[in-house]
C-alpha cells in the first residue's frame, strides 16, 4: 500500500493529480465484483471530484494546506456531514432529519485539503468488533477472500476501503478496539488516541465515556498525519524513538491468553526482533486486566450508554435493528444508576492500579487480537458469534477502559494471514506512543 508521504511526494513531483487520485479511488470503489458496494454505505462521486479539482487548483496557485491536500479519504458512517442522514450502519435511521451540520473532524479533514471518497460501512451501531452488517452486506478481509473471513470491526468498510485502494486512508471510531482490530485483520495500521483528544462532537456514540475517533492507513507516520489533522494540532511528526533500552511490559494476566498458531508465532518473532534491536522486554502479571470482566459484568459503559441513546429508537423500530445488535443494548435497560456509579468508582481505582503496575515502563506490548480473522460461515451460529466478538475485542477494550491510547501495526510475514501487535500508553502519552511505533515498525520492516 502506498503511503500519504508517497501520494504527496507524486502530487508535488507533478507525477499525478488529486483528480487522478480521485478517479482512481472511485474507479476500484465502483469495479463490478470488487468491494465498493459493500465497503460504502454512500460514494461521494461527484463530491469527490469537485474537491480533487478544487485541491488540483490551489497546488496550481501555490497552497497546500495539509500533508492530507489532494488525498482520497473514507469517512465512517457515524459521522455527521452536513445535509445528509447519519445511519451508523443501520436503517432503523432512515427517516431521520439530516444533520445541520458537519463534524468538527469533518470539518478538518476538509479544511487539511483531503478527499472525501465516501461513507464506509460499519457493525450497525458500532456494537461488535466482527464488522457483519446484515442490512448493507459484510465487506471481505483483504486476506483469504476465496474464503470469506471477516474484516474485524467496527470499521469495517474503513478498513476495506484501505486495503482495496478506494480510498488512501480512512476514519474510523474505536470504543473497544473498533479500529485497531479491523486494522490489525486487515494488515493496516490503526490508531486509538486518548479519548479527548478528538473532538467527537457529531459522531453518534455508542459509548460516550469510551468512544474514540482514529484513523486506519498503511503506516504509523500516516496515523500520525491524521490524528494531528483530527486533534486540531500542527502536522509536526514525531521522531522515532531509539529502541535501544525501551522497556516494554508484555502482560502475562488474559493478554496472552487463547493465541491461535499463527498469532502467537508472528508475536514471538515481533518480539525477538525488537528484543535484537535493543528493547527490554518483561513479562509482568497485571491482575487488574481479569478483574474487568467482574467490573462490566451487568454490561458496563457501554450498554448503559448505548441503551440511554437508544431507548427511544429502539421502542419504535427495534424490528429494524440487526438482532445481534438490539439484544446486546437492551442490557443496559437493566443496569440502575447505582451499577452505573460502581462502574465509575470502579474504573478510576482500576486505572490508578494498573497505572502503577506499569509504571517504569515505556509502553505494553500484546497482540491486538488473538486469533486470525474467522470465517463469515463459521459466525452464522450465534453461540460462535458471541464468543468470538468477546475474544476479539479482549486486548483493545482494556486500553480503553485504561483511557489510554495504542497503536496497532502488523507484524505477520507478508503472505501470511495478518496479525496485529498493540503498542499501548496510558491517556496522554499519544505522541510518545506514536514516536515508539514508527521505531518499532522500522525495527520490523528491518528484520
Amino acid at each position: 500500500m502506498t503511503t500519504l508521504a508517497d501520494l504527496q511526494n507524486a502530487l508535488m513531483r507533478g507525477e499525478t493529480t488529486a483528480a487522478a487520485l480521485a478517479e482512481a479511488a472511485l474507479s476500484k470503489a465502483q469495479a463490478p465484483g470488487g468491494e465498493g458496494a459493500r465497503v460504502f454505505t454512500k460514494l461521494y462521486a461527484e463530491r469527490a471530484r469537485a474537491m480533487a479539482a478544487a485541491s488540483d487548483a490551489l497546488r496550481a496557485s501555490g497552497i497546500v494546506r495539509s500533508p492530507l491536500e489532494g488525498i482520497p479519504v473514507s469517512i465512517k458512517d457515524l459521522f455527521d456531514v452536513a445535509g445528509e442522514t447519519t445511519r451508523a450502519g443501520s436503517v432503523a435511521l432512515d427517516d431521520a432529519p439530516p444533520a445541520a451540520c458537519s463534524a468538527p473532524v469533518v470539518d478538518r479533514l476538509i479544511a487539511a485539503g483531503a478527499v472525501l471518497v465516501g461513507r464506509t460501512n460499519m457493525t450497525e451501531f458500532a456494537y461488535s468488533g466482527l464488522g457483519l452488517n446484515p442490512h448493507y452486506g459484510t465487506p471481505l478481509n483483504p486476506f483469504d477472500r476465496a474464503t470469506g473471513r471477516i474484516p474485524g470491526g467496527s470499521s469495517s468498510g474503513a478498513a476495506v476501503s484501505v486495503t482495496d485502494g478506494m480510498a488512501a486512508a480512512a476514519i474510523g471510531s474505536d470504543t473497544g478496539g473498533s479500529v485497531r482490530i479491523p486494522a490489525a485483520l486487515c494488515g493496516l495500521t490503526g490508531f486509538k488516541p486518548t479519548a479527548c483528544r478528538v473532538p467527537r462532537e457529531g459522531a453518534l456514540p455508542l459509548s460516550t465515556t469510551l468512544d474514540s475517533i482514529g484513523p486506519l492507513a498503511a503506516s504509523v507516520a500516516c496515523c500520525a498525519v491524521l490524528d494531528a489533522i483530527l486533534a486540531g494540532e500542527p502536522v509536526d511528526l514525531p521522531q522515532p524513538a531509539s529502541l535501544a533500552g525501551l522497556r516494554f511490559a508484555v502482560p502475562t494476566t488474559l493478554a496472552l491468553d487463547g493465541l491461535d498458531e499463527t498469532v502467537g508465532a508472528a508475536f514471538e518473532a515481533a518480539r525477538e526482533r525488537l528484543a535484537r534491536a535493543g528493547a527490554r522486554i518483561e513479562e509482568i502479571a497485571v491482575p487488574e486486566f481479569a478483574r474487568l470482566a467482574e467490573i462490566n459484568a451487568k454490561g458496563g459503559f457501554t450498554a448503559s450508554e448505548a441503551w440511554h441513546w437508544h431507548r427511544g429508537l429502539i421502542e419504535k423500530a427495534a424490528d429494524r435493528y440487526d438482532p445481534r445488535v438490539v439484544g446486546r443494548i437492551r442490557r443496559g435497560a437493566e443496569m440502575s444508576a447505582a451499577d452505573y456509579l460502581d462502574v465509575l468508582a470502579a474504573r478510576r481505582a482500576w486505572i490508578a492500579a494498573v497505572e502503577r503496575r506499569i509504571a517504569g515502563f515505556d509502553a505494553l506490548l500484546m497482540p491486538t487480537v488473538p486469533v486470525i480473522a474467522p470465517t463469515i460461515a463459521e459466525l452464522a451460529d450465534d453461540a460462535r458469534y458471541g464468543a468470538a466478538n468477546l475474544l476479539i475485542l479482549r486486548n483493545p477494550t482494556l486500553i480503553n477502559f485504561l483511557d489510554g491510547c495504542a497503536l496497532s501495526l502488523p507484524c505477520h510475514a507478508q503472505g501470511t494471514a495478518p496479525v496485529g501487535l498493540m503498542i499501548a500508553g496510558t491517556a496522554g502519552q499519544d505522541r510518545r506512543i506514536l514516536s515508539i511505533g514508527l521505531a518499532v515498525e522500522a525495527a520490523l520492516a528491518g528484520a
